[in-house]
């Protein structure tokens, strides 16, 4: 299916991507802690990735159990399910994806091959998002001009998800289409997703790119270097309001002044619309020793004190649609991403 997460019927195998772009090492995934250890450690990221490592999390969680108790009660399911969901709340994916698994586990508790069904769910799920990626790819593609210049944030890319991509995935289809497009990535710290994955992607794409500090997004803009801004999402509200990479908020107020198209491109497992607003969604707060040090280094001094939300909220007026794999969602919000729901 995908190149940096591959199946086994014993395990699962996940490119480190913390040793990316200098290092391919795949980390295997075993047990329940396996699966949350990967999560919480950045092994994996970005929201789509998140939901399909917690699905197998779940199914493999299920299996260890079975085989030490023979047995699961009610509680068991819950610590399987609370394991998982605590890892990264901001990510809408993750819930989505476990409840599907819990669903899934209430079908076929009293079935012999459980685990073997678990695992068929988990599956679905990871080969349901490459073709949902490819469907939104073809339709943002739609939007992208020959020549353009295009800025993203953070890696919303392949590694982001189960195989395609979202917002580079546009990317990437418009050059099969033979459009010609030079990305401006945006380092994204403290993590450097964008410098280390999204350029990682781009150059094995064969498309131009070029890395610029987190700052210089005003600056280019104001220049008119840049001609569209896409975007992934880690949550959307139903009125639009998104939840990204931190650093996305300050792009669109960016993009707003200097008329930028700012468009956020995610698959309707993103989408939560219990939450009628950006106010009610979770912001993760990570350990502010990771905005002194970058990998195992420090910047600065251990004693000084820092502060890191790993996601800000930009609010829908700043957004000119959502690129899904069943088109583009354009104002009013709340009236459209409810039909994109309706069978």
């Amino acid at each position: 299916m995908s190149s940096h997460i591959i199946f086994r019927e014993d395990r699962i195998l996940v490119l480190d991507q913390r040793k990316l772009p200098f290092k391919e090492v795949f980390v295997p995934l075993i047990t329940l802690d396996d699966f949350v250890k990967a999560i919480n450690g950045m092994i994996v990221r970005g929201a789509p990735l998140i939901g399909i490592v917690s699905a197998y999390g779940f199914a493999f969680g299920v299996k260890e159990l079975l085989e030490k108790k023979g047995e699961l009660t009610k509680d068991d399911i819950k610590r399987i399910y609370s394991k998982l969901a605590k890892t990264r709340p901001t990510a809408h994916n993750l819930f989505w994806a476990l409840d599907k698994m819990k669903k899934g586990y209430e079908k076929h508790k009293d079935e012999r091959d459980l685990p073997r069904k678990l695992l068929e769910i988990a599956r679905f799920i990871h080969e349901e998002d490459i073709k949902n990626n490819i469907m939104l790819a073809e339709r943002g593609a739609e939007l992208v001009n020959d020549g353009d210049t295009i800025l993203s944030h953070c890696n919303a890319g392949e590694l982001a998800t189960g195989g395609y991509g979202t917002a580079l995935g546009i990317i990437r289809k418009a050059k099969e289409q033979g459009k010609r497009t030079k990305v401006i990535i945006t380092e994204t710290r403290p993590y450097f997703q964008g410098a280390r994955l999204s350029a990682y992607e781009l150059k094995k794409q064969g498309i131009n790119f070029e890395i610029v500090p987190d700052n210089h997004v005003g600056l280019l803009m104001k220049k008119g270097m840049i001609h569209k801004v896409i975007v992934g999402a880690d949550r959307v509200a139903l009125n639009g309001d998104t939840a990204n990479k931190v650093g996305t908020f300050m792009i669109a107020l960016c993009a707003k002044n200097e008329n930028v198209p700012f468009f956020v491109a995610c698959c309707l497992s993103t989408f939560d619309n219990s939450l009628p607003s950006g106010q009610s969604i979770p912001i993760e707060e990570r350990d502010g020793k990771e905005v002194i040090k970058i990998g195992k280094k420090y910047i600065t001094l251990k004693s000084y004190k820092a502060l890191y939300y790993s996601f800000d909220i930009t609010p829908n007026y700043l957004i000119s649609g959502f690129i899904t794999e069943k088109g583009v969602v354009v104002q009013p919000f709340t009236e459209n991403i409810r039909l994109l729901f309706k069978e």
